[in-house]
């Protein structure tokens, strides 16, 4: 089940277009108090062509990716007992209002380790021509089932 998935890169997501008011809204939840966030006048005087996301902002479309692919039931992995282990990002460049963004997710490592599962996700964000923006590499904890000591890396 989730062993077989190891090493696999799934098909791009559709594309996300970053919009202006959830940057603000994302930017006032989170306490970001840089005004390039939340005001277009501040970000435009400081060089930016538009506000300009937090860093974790990845998580409002990275997340729900990695969430879709871990509840399906082929997938095989227990999301009702599972934790978020860890999260980084890797902000290439700046993530803007404004960006369309496309996110591939990358199934890199499965261990077990004191009867659980630790599975890492990678994914990776570039905008419409290719490049990259950023990279989102998140731990996801679970129980593992009873034939753990068969799952192989």
């Amino acid at each position: 089940m989730i062993a077989e998935y190891v090493g696999r890169t799934l098909p791009p997501a559709r594309p996300y277009l970053v919009g202006r008011e959830k940057v603000r809204e994302f930017a006032l939840a989170v306490g970001e108090g840089a005004s390039v966030c939340t005001d277009l006048d501040a970000a435009l005087a400081a060089g930016h062509p538009d506000l300009v996301a937090p860093p974790t902002f990845a998580v409002t479309f990275t997340i729900p990716l990695m969430e879709a692919f871990l509840r399906d039931p082929a997938v095989g992995w227990d999301y009702a007992h599972m934790v978020h282990g860890e999260q980084s990002f890797v902000l290439h460049r700046p993530l803007y209002a404004g960006d369309e963004v496309v996110t591939t997710l990358h199934v890199d490592e499965l261990r077990p380790r004191a009867g659980s599962l630790f599975l890492t996700l990678r994914a990776e964000v570039a905008d419409a021509a290719g490049e990259p923006v950023l990279t989102a590499v998140s731990l996801m904890v679970t129980a593992a089932p009873a034939q753990s000591a068969e799952v192989s890396t």
